[in-house]
């Protein structure tokens, strides 16, 4: 099957999402959990990742509309379970690590 690519940046959808967090150690936690995960389709879609003091900056150029919807969807999921994480064993972690 032949891929289409875009010619032109003109014909790229681009969404940008800012989470905020409680501290910017938790967004550059998250960041680093959620940066591992590269694109499945990255000749369609591009992603970068930013911490902008306590904000994880997300944005995406997908080639359609429909592709970004589905990796904002996507990407929305993997920060909830970030967020419920950090929630749940944030403090338990951070004692741990300086009790060491």
């Amino acid at each position: 099957m032949a891929q289409v690519v875009p010619s032109s940046d003109s014909q790229w959808h681009t969404v940008t999402i800012r989470i905020p967090f409680l501290t910017a150690e938790h967004a550059t936690i998250a960041k680093r959990v959620i940066d591992v995960d590269r694109e499945l389709q990255p000749h369609v879609v591009k992603r970068t990742l930013e911490v902008e003091g306590e904000t994880l900056v997300c944005t995406f150029e997908t080639f359609t509309v429909r592709l970004a919807r589905l990796t904002t969807n996507a990407f929305l999921e993997n920060v909830d379970l970030v967020i419920r994480t950090i929630g749940e064993f944030g403090d338990e972690a951070a004692a741990y690590s300086t009790s060491k």
